[in-house]
């Protein structure tokens, strides 16, 4: 693009950076040249210098200068028609502000070194810029379930800070080591990563500690294999990495099929299965309209437990954790 052009911010990109406003029209350019642009004066908001974090309101006028042409399609950022017909193949809902997949294990949710097949990629498939849709929380690689997406930035927004204030309620199902007593209650335990990289793991802590993050899992037995397994519902009230799975090991009823957070003993019975973790439910508000109900069907690795310990996953409340009169 060699002319200046002046646009105007959507009623949808209310309380967008402007950075990131810039990022979504133009994928190309990076923080740095971004920088350079406003710190020169050559990207203004309604005629005054603005910086990067700077947050835009709807109608307002953005200059943008001349910017650098993007560079030929880069072949790792393309997705081929298979790899798209797969990503609209875990579609379980959609609108014109909300996308939710029914996120498979095995499947990062973002790439890394060594990652280059994960959800992130694969949205792809919607378009870019504007059209592609955002992440707004995050599940493990290993874990499947509901992953829901905001199509709008101002969606996005909104989603996100659902998580943020805790006012979406995430159920996961998980078959766990041994039966739980009491079957029921909350489990309240800082947690502090250790390790590096792959090796990280979270580990119980106090809270004097610097490292430490207050974490809550509300849990609930669904059913017993007699005292070998027990099906959960458990319920996040904090996002806290691997939190699930480290709590379940530190009250001595881990997650099955857990390659990092586990015994001797669970790792006996957990043999030929994968991690039995999947996000089953999340309740949520609608960035414009009412409340998201969104349930994933469970993934091939938690119908393989389930088969092995008997349970029927139709005989399950959908909603646990819910008061009785």
């Amino acid at each position: 693009m060699r002319e200046v052009r002046t646009l105007y911010v959507d009623k949808g990109e209310e309380g967008v950076r402007l950075d990131r406003w810039f990022k979504r029209r133009w994928p190309h350019l990076n923080h740095i040249q971004i920088q350079k642009l406003t710190r020169s004066g050559q990207i203004r908001v309604d005629g005054a210098r603005a910086k990067p974090d700077t947050r835009l309101t709807a109608g307002a006028q953005v200059r943008v200068p001349p910017l650098p042409e993007a560079p030929p399609a880069r072949e790792k950022g393309e997705i081929d028609p298979r790899e798209a017909a797969f990503a609209k193949s875990l579609v379980i809902y959609e609108d014109e502000e909300v996308l939710a997949m029914n996120k498979p294990s095995g499947l990062a949710v973002q790439g890394g070194t060594k990652t280059l097949k994960h959800v992130d990629r694969l949205l792809s498939a919607w378009g870019e810029g504007l059209e592609r849709p955002r992440l707004v929380h995050r599940l493990d690689r290993d874990t499947s379930g509901v992953l829901v997406l905001g199509k709008t930035p101002g969606a996005a927004a909104k989603l996100a800070g659902a998580f943020a204030r805790r006012t979406a309620q995430k159920i996961y199902w998980a078959i766990v080591f041994g039966f739980p007593k009491p079957g029921e209650g909350l489990i309240e335990l800082p947690l502090a990563k250790k390790g590096v990289g792959d090796r990280e793991m979270v580990v119980p802590t106090d809270l004097d500690d610097p490292r430490a993050e207050t974490a809550e899992t509300q849990f609930k037995t669904i059913a017993r294999a007699g005292p070998r397994a027990a099906w959960m519902a458990l319920w996040p009230h904090t996002g806290r990495t691997h939190q699930l799975r480290a709590h379940m090991l530190a009250i001595g009823h881990p997650i099955l099929g857990d390659p990092k957070y586990n015994t001797e003993a669970s790792v006996s019975l957990s043999e030929g299965l994968k991690l039995q973790l999947h996000a089953r439910r999340l309740v949520l508000p609608h960035p414009s309209r009412g409340t998201l109900v969104l349930e994933a069907p469970i993934s091939p690795e938690l119908r393989a437990g389930f088969e092995r310990f008997g349970f029927d996953q139709h005989e399950a409340d959908p909603e646990p954790f819910k008061r009785r009169p």
